[in-house]
């Protein structure tokens, strides 16, 4: 359930302050980190099944979702014991289609963007409505895009208001809250805003649309990733983290995975608590796993063009 929405709530998410120097010794050194082959092994495949498979474009079709979902169901058919991903997530009107492929008894999930994705420009009514009507086609998860202009306005009771009926819209699914973390300017609203997302009631927190730059980066990770924690210790309350844009490499993932594990403990090391949005990824972790398996690096054209 949200926390009741109060004046003494808001200023207590307004009055995050973040060491900006502090995060980032932290995140260089969650970089340095040395991890050992066989784990490493390990955590690729981890991450691998931690990916939200994302196709987001105009020229989206059913052939092309089809496809996606095939590749999030079995990611390289000459490997067939890895993981799956976690998710396919597509735009609301491609929602049939990808549970047409996935099926009804699929571990990957159905995700969708709604509430005006990327803008959020839309009355809240309307937002409402398509995350009833998105559900109601077979999505699992919601992702939903705050309103930035409202955000930095100071307006926290109108986010909060909307996030809270899109929780409710959501039903069974679970809600991921993007808050487009690079036009929020400072760490100190990236905290702000984070509070107030997991205070509304959102299940996730995620970093960006991936439609703009800066997308994620490890020090807005962190910086959500400390609001997590923080919420964990006063209430008990597991929220997910979702980084999405930006994050092409294996040896990025890893990087992210050090630095959940340090900030929030092996409880978040698994796909229903943590989430990469970034479909580049998958190849490259593909690649990585497919040369320690051979010897040698496959060429870039053995692995499907997301």
């Amino acid at each position: 359930m949200p926390i009741p929405y109060s004046e003494g709530e808001r200023r207590r998410w307004r009055s995050a302050r973040v060491d900006n120097a502090s995060v980032l010794a932290r995140t260089q050194r969650a970089q340095k980190r040395s991890i050992k082959t066989e784990s490493k092994v390990r955590l690729l495949k981890l991450a691998l099944n931690m990916i939200d498979l994302t196709t987001l474009e105009g020229q989206d079709t059913p052939q092309k979702v089809a496809a996606l979902c095939r590749k999030a169901s079995l990611p390289f058919q000459e490997m067939p014991d890895l993981p799956t991903v976690a998710a396919v997530c597509v735009y609301p009107n491609m929602v049939p289609h990808a549970r047409k492929a996935l099926g009804s008894n699929s571990p990957v999930k159905l995700a969708a963007v709604a509430t005006a994705f990327p803008s959020g420009q839309l009355p809240l009514a309307l937002k409402v409505e398509e995350v009833r009507k998105t559900v109601a086609m077979g999505a699992d998860e919601i992702d939903m895009v705050i309103d930035r202009g409202a955000f930095l306005a100071g307006q926290d009771e109108k986010v909060y208001e909307e996030i809270a009926a899109v929780k409710e819209a959501c039903g069974t699914a679970r809600l991921k809250v993007i808050l487009e973390t690079g036009e929020l300017g400072t760490l100190d609203n990236v905290a702000s805003a984070s509070r107030l997302a997991i205070a509304a009631g959102g299940d996730f927190i995620k970093t960006s649309t991936g439609k703009i730059n800066p997308a994620a980066t490890m020090e807005t990770t962190l910086v959500m990733l400390e609001a997590i924690r923080e919420h964990y210790l006063e209430t008990g309350e597991m929220i997910g983290m979702k980084p999405a844009g930006g994050i092409r490499t294996a040896k990025q993932s890893l990087h992210y995975l050090v630095l959940v594990a340090e900030t929030l403990g092996a409880g978040w090391m698994t796909n229903e608590w943590f989430r990469f949005g970034a479909s580049s990824l998958a190849n490259d972790i593909l690649r990585q796993l497919a040369r320690r398996a051979d010897g040698h690096y496959q060429s870039p054209r053995r692995f499907s063009v997301d």
